[in-house]
C-alpha cells in the first residue's frame, strides 16, 4: 500500500505484510526500491515500510538547505503515522547512518539496528556534489548507479534491468534537491553516540564495497555489534545477492530473539 505523510515534506512510502515493524532506508541515488527483494520477502513475518527519502523517488524535492536530523525526523514521521513502535531499522549507505542516527536519538522507539554501508563520520562527497552540479544528470546518475554495485553487474541481465528501473525515474528528480542531501550528509557525525549503543547492531558490507573499511571501524565503536561481509557484492548488496543478504538478516533477528514465528503474523 502507498502512502505518504502529512507534513509539508511529503515522504512517500510503501507498507507490505503484517507482523513487527521493519522500517527500510535507501541508499543514494536509489529509491525505496533499492529493497524490492526484502519487501517481498520479508513481509512474510513483518509490516515492511520501505520510504523514499526527501528528494528521492515520488517524495518531496527539498531544494533549500536542511540537516541530517531533518531526514531523520522524515522517518519519524512515517513510523508516527503507521504508529510503528520497538521497529527493525535497516539502512544502506546514507540509510545506515540515519538508521545508526535514529537508533541513538531514539531508541526507545527501535528494537535493532542493521546497516548497510556501515560509515559513522563524516564524508568528503565534493566530487558527487560538483558532478551532480555540473554534468548531464540522466548521464552522471547513471554512472553513480553503476557504483553502487560491484563492477559488471550492471552488465548482467538483472542488474541492467535494475539500473533501467531506476533510472527511468529520472524526470522525477531535481538535482539540486540532491546536492542538498549530499551536503546535510557530508558533515554529519554519528561516532559521539556509538560507545553507548544499546540496540542490537548488525553491519553488513559486500567484499567489494568501498565503505567496508568505514563499516569494519563503525563494529569496532559500538559494543557487542556484529559484522558480516557477503562475498561477491558491492554496497548495494541486496539487489546483487538477495538470498544471501537475507539469510544474514534471519541469523541475526534469530540470534536475539526477533525473527518472528510466521503462524503469529497471519490475521
Amino acid at each position: 500500500m502507498a502512502k505518504k505523510t502529512a507534513k509539508e515534506v511529503q515522504i512517500y512510502y510503501e507498507v507490505a505484510g503484517e507482523g513487527p515493524p521493519l522500517v527500510l532506508i535507501h541508499a543514494i541515488p536509489f529509491d525505496h526500491s533499492l529493497w524490492l527483494y526484502q519487501i517481498a520477502h520479508f513481509s512474510t513475518w513483518f509490516r515492511v515500510i520501505a520510504l523514499d527519502l526527501r528528494g528521492f523517488g515520488r517524495s518531496t524535492k527539498v531544494t533549500a538547505s536542511f540537516t541530517f536530523e531533518d531526514m531523520a525526523h522524515d522517518v519519524l514521521d512515517a513510523m508516527n503515522k503507521e504508529k510503528a513502535e520497538k521497529s527493525v531499522v535497516m539502512g544502506c549507505s546514507i540509510g545506515s547512518k540515519l538508521a545508526l542516527l535514529l537508533g541513538g536519538m531514539w531508541p526507545d522507539r527501535f528494537s535493532a539496528v542493521i546497516q548497510v554501508g556501515g560509515n559513522s563520520g563524516p564524508q568528503d562527497f565534493k566530487r558527487r556534489i560538483n558532478g551532480y552540479g555540473s554534468e548531464p544528470f540522466s548521464t552522471y546518475r547513471r554512472d553513480h548507479l553503476r557504483y553502487g554495485n560491484r563492477q559488471g553487474f550492471g552488465d548482467t541481465p538483472v542488474g541492467a534491468y535494475l539500473h533501467n528501473l531506476f533510472s527511468e525515474r529520472d524526470p522525477w528528480y531535481d538535482k539540486a534537491a540532491i546536492i542538498r542531501v549530499f551536503e546535510a550528509l557530508s558533515t554529519y557525525d554519528v561516532r559521539p553516540f556509538l560507545a553507548g549503543y544499546k540496540l542490537p547492531t548488525l553491519i553488513i558490507n559486500g567484499e567489494f564495497d568501498n565503505a567496508r573499511p568505514q563499516g569494519e571501524q563503525t563494529a569496532c565503536l559500538i559494543p557487542g555489534s556484529r559484522h558480516r561481509v557477503l562475498s561477491g557484492t558491492g554496497h548495494a548488496c541486496m539487489i546483487e545477492d538477495p538470498a544471501g543478504f537475507d539469510a544474514l538478516v534471519i541469523d541475526f533477528l534469530k540470534g536475539i530473539g526477533l525473527m518472528p514465528d510466521i503462524k503469529t503474523t497471519r490475521s
